[in-house]
């Protein structure tokens, strides 16, 4: 999202979705790209929808789970997305374009030079260090601060209750004031 204060903050020469395509199209002329729109980019709650980007890409995956599209591709380049944590976390190697939280410690191909890192942590260390260590967790049934084993099994239980007949037409009314985000921002 070009708006987002990762990309206004975390990017310097590629920060906009067109520019992010075009230089990986010219780094891999041969390759298929494969483009997935940020969610909120598709459904036009953010700017970025790219009516170029046929021209720089083969494939646009839009409403496509990423998990899915991560384990089809050998690769996946990336400004700050947190598309890029996944694919490291699948395995996959990441290019990083700009400076995500996961750039620079050894595990991503950095194009922009990152501060240095002290530590050089294998991919079990940066999960650990970014899901359980560095979070604090909070227990929604007790109000206090909680280890993150808490929270997965609140979310586990919560899965299967029936969900209030609100919650739907709130969801629909967030998004329409999510839409109209540019008149505050």
């Amino acid at each position: 999202m070009e708006d987002d204060a990762s990309i206004r903050l975390r990017t310097r020469d590629i920060c906009t979705n067109l520019t992010l395509l075009r230089h990986v199209r010219a780094a891999n002329p041969d390759a298929v790209l494969i483009y997935k729109p940020h969610p909120d980019v598709e459904v036009g709650l953010r700017p970025g929808s790219l009516s170029e980007a046929r021209r720089w890409c083969d494939v646009i995956a839009a409403i496509h789970d990423p998990i899915s599209l991560i384990n089809q591709v050998n690769e996946v380049w990336t400004m700050t997305s947190l598309l890029g944590f996944e694919a490291l976390v699948c395995g996959k190697s990441v290019t990083c374009l700009g400076l995500p939280f996961y750039s620079g410690w050894g595990l991503t191909r950095d194009r922009q030079e990152v501060p240095r890192r002290h530590a050089r942590p294998d991919i079990l260390g940066l999960i650990h260090a970014c899901l359980i260590e560095y979070p604090r967790y909070f227990d929604p049934v007790s109000r206090l601060p909680c280890p993150p084993e808490v929270v997965v099994q609140r979310l586990s239980v919560a899965a299967n209750l029936p969900q209030p007949w609100y919650l739907r037409p709130l969801a629909k009314i967030q998004g329409s004031f999510a839409s109209q985000a540019h008149l505050w921002r």
